[in-house]
C-alpha cells in the first residue's frame, strides 16, 4: 500500500470518528436546547389549562378540543411533510436554499387557502355538537401562520437553529394563548369575545409564532433570488411530498383520533377532562420533537455516506435519550396525577386513568419515533404501511373500549381511559414493528431500551408511593415530583449513563469539538460533505496534493 493510500485510509478512518462524535455532539447541543423549550412550554401550557378549566368550564373546553382536532389535522396536511422532508431537499436541490423555501411555502398556503375556505363553510367537522359562534369559525385562519411556522422552523433547523423553535414554540405560542384567553374572559365576561376567548387566544397565538419564526428565517436565509413560483415545479413537489405527508397525518392523527371518536360517543364535558389529560401527556411528547430538527440533516448526510451503523447509533443514542426522560416525566406527573390534574378543577380529577395511560404511551412511542425518522428517508411506503396499519388498529381499539364501557355501564370517565388505554397498545406495537424494519434495513440492531432503566424507575415509584401515601395533595405537588425527578435522574446518571449519555449535559461540547481532530483528514466525498455541513475543517487543496 503506497502512503498516499494509507494517508487516505487513516484520513477516511479520522473523518468517520470525527463526524459520528460531531454528529452526536449536534444531536446533544439541540436536544438540550429544546429540552429547555420543554421546561418553558410546561411552565406556560399550565397557565392555559388552567385558565381554560377554571373559567371557561369542561364543556367550553371540550368544544375547543373538538375543533382542535379538525384545524391541526387541517395544518398537517397543508405542510405536506416538509418539517421532515425539507432537510432532504435543502441538501440535494442545487437552487438556492430561499427558492426552495419559498417553493415549499407558496405550496402549503395554496393548499391551506383551499382547505380553510372548505372548513369555514361547512363547520361541522369542527364542532361535532352543533354549537359555535361566528367568531369560532374564524379559527380556520389559524392554518395558514401554523403551516408557513412549521416550514420555516424546520429550515431554520436545517442550519441548526434550534433555539428559534424555542422562542416561537415554547415562549411566545404558549403564553399569548394563556395572556389572550384570560384577557378576553375579564375585560368582556359577558360578551361574544368572552365565549368565544379560546377561539380568539388560539388564532393571536398562531400569528405570534409564525412572525416569531420568519425574522429568523429571512435573516438566516435572506429573500428568493431569480424566482417565480411554477405549477409544474410545485406540482412536482407536491407529488414527491406525497408520502411523507400521509405518514405526518398518521402519526399526528394517532395523537388526535381518539378525541375525535369520543367527540361522537361522549358529551363535551368528558372530551374536555380528556384533553386536559392529553394536553398533560404531550407534555413529554415534544421531547421528542427536541431531536427531529438535528437528527434530520444527521440522518441524510450519513445516508449519503452509506453510514448505516453510525446511523443506528444515533437512533439508539437519540432513542435512549428520549425513553429515558419521558419515562422520568411520566413517573413525576403520573403518580400525583390527581393532584396534577385537580389543579385544572375538581371535576378533572376524574381523568387521572385516562391520564397514567397516556404517559405510557409517549414511552411506548419513543422507539417508533425515532426508527420514523430513519424510515422515511429509506423506506416511505413501508412506513406509511405501518402508520396506517396502526392508526387503523388504534381506532377498532379504542371503538371496541368505548362500547365495553358502555356496555358494563361504567361512566362517561372509564371512557376516556379506554381510549387511552387503546393509544399505548397501538404505539406499543407500531414501536415493536418500525424499530425491527429499521434493523433490517440497516442491518444493525435497534434498541432504546437498558437494564438501568429498571432500578431508576422502581426508586421513582417508591418515592411517588411515600410521597402519595403520607403526603398532603399540596405537597405531592411541591415536594413530591421533585423528588421523583431527582432520585430517579440520581440512579440513572450513576448506573445508566456512559460517555456518549453524558454528552448531553456538557454544555462545552457542540458541534466545534470535533474541528481540530478533522483537519489532518484527507479529501474525499466524505471529506467535501461533512464541510460543507461545517463540522469539520477540511483543507481541500491540501488533500487534494495529498
Amino acid at each position: 500500500m503506497t502512503a498516499s493510500a494509507e494517508a487516505t485510509r487513516d484520513a477516511g478512518g479520522a473523518l468517520d470518528v470525527a463526524g459520528g462524535n460531531a454528529d452526536i455532539a449536534a444531536l446533544a447541543r439541540g436536544g438540550r436546547t429544546n429540552f429547555l423549550g420543554f421546561l418553558l412550554r410546561l411552565a406556560a401550557r399550565l397557565p392555559f389549562l388552567f385558565i381554560a378549566g377554571r373559567l371557561y368550564g369542561a364543556e367550553a373546553l371540550g368544544r375547543f378540543a373538538s375543533a382542535m382536532v379538525m384545524i391541526e389535522l387541517a395544518g398537517q396536511l397543508c405542510t405536506l411533510g416538509q418539517k421532515r422532508g425539507l432537510a432532504q431537499r435543502l441538501s440535494e436541490d442545487e437552487r438556492h436554499p430561499a427558492n426552495i423555501i419559498a417553493d415549499g411555502m407558496v405550496l402549503s398556503v395554496a393548499i391551506a387557502a383551499i382547505v380553510g375556505v372548505a372548513l369555514y363553510c361547512f363547520p361541522a367537522p369542527m364542532f361535532p355538537s352543533g354549537h359555535y359562534s361566528a367568531i369560532d369559525r374564524l379559527l380556520v385562519t389559524a392554518i395558514f401562520p401554523a403551516t408557513i411556522t412549521d416550514i420555516a422552523l424546520a429550515a431554520l433547523a436545517y442550519r441548526y437553529d434550534v433555539a428559534t423553535t424555542v422562542r416561537s414554540r415554547s415562549l411566545v405560542e404558549p403564553w399569548s394563548l394563556s395572556i389572550t384567553a384570560a384577557a378576553c374572559y375579564y375585560i368582556a365576561p359577558h360578551s361574544a369575545m368572552a365565549a368565544s376567548g379560546l377561539a380568539i387566544s388560539y388564532i393571536v397565538s398562531q400569528y405570534t409564532s409564525a412572525l416569531t419564526a420568519l425574522v429568523p428565517l429571512l435573516r438566516s436565509y435572506g429573500w428568493p433570488r431569480d424566482w417565480t413560483p411554477h405549477p409544474l415545479r410545485i406540482g412536482r413537489l407536491m407529488l414527491s411530498t406525497m408520502p411523507l405527508a400521509a405518514a405526518d397525518a398518521v402519526e399526528w392523527g394517532t395523537r388526535k383520533l381518539d378525541i375525535a371518536i369520543l367527540g361522537l360517543f361522549a358529551p363535551p364535558a368528558a372530551v374536555g377532562v380528556y384533553y386536559v389529560a392529553q394536553q398533560v401527556a404531550s407534555l413529554p411528547q415534544k421531547l421528542k420533537t427536541s431531536f427531529e430538527p438535528i437528527l434530520g440533516p444527521v440522518v441524510t448526510r450519513n445516508l449519503k455516506l452509506r453510514n448505516y451503523p453510525e446511523i443506528a447509533r444515533q437512533v439508539c443514542q437519540v432513542g435512549f435519550w428520549i425513553t429515558a426522560a419521558q419515562a422520568g416525566i411520566a413517573l413525576a406527573l403520573g403518580i400525583p396525577g390527581r393532584g396534577v390534574m385537580g389543579l385544572v378543577g375538581p371535576h378533572f380529577i376524574g381523568g387521572t386513568g385516562a391520564l397514567a395511560f397516556l404517559l405510557l404511551a409517549e414511552v411506548a412511542a419513543a422507539t417508533a419515533v425515532v426508527s420514523e425518522a430513519v424510515l422515511i428517508y429509506i423506506a416511505r411506503i413501508q412506513n406509511l404501511l405501518v402508520s396506517l396499519a396502526t392508526i387503523a388498529l388504534q381506532g377498532a381499539l379504542t371503538v371496541g373500549g368505548i362500547m365495553l364501557v358502555e356496555q358494563l355501564r361504567l361512566g362517561e370517565l372509564y371512557r376516556d381511559a379506554a381510549a387511552a388505554a387503546s393509544l399505548m397498545l397501538a404505539l406499543g406495537i407500531a414501536s415493536i414493528i418500525k424499530s425491527r424494519l429499521l434493523s433490517r434495513l440497516l442491518d444493525q440492531p435497534i434498541n432504546n431500551w437498558r437494564l438501568a432503566l429498571f432500578p431508576a424507575v422502581a426508586t421513582a415509584s417508591v418515592a411517588g408511593w411515600l410521597a402519595v401515601r403520607f403526603l398532603p395533595e399540596w405537597a405531592e405537588l411541591i415536594l413530591g415530583i421533585p423528588a421523583i425527578l431527582g432520585l430517579y435522574c440520581w440512579v440513572l446518571w450513576h448506573k445508566g449513563f456512559g460517555p456518549d449519555d453524558r454528552v448531553l449535559f456538557r454544555r462545552n461540547v457542540g458541534v466545534d469539538q470535533p474541528k481540530d481532530a478533522a483537519t489532518v483528514v484527507a479529501g474525499g466525498d466524505s471529506a467535501v460533505i461533512l464541510a460543507e455541513a461545517g463540522l469539520v475543517k477540511v483543507d481541500l487543496a491540501k488533500a487534494g496534493r495529498a
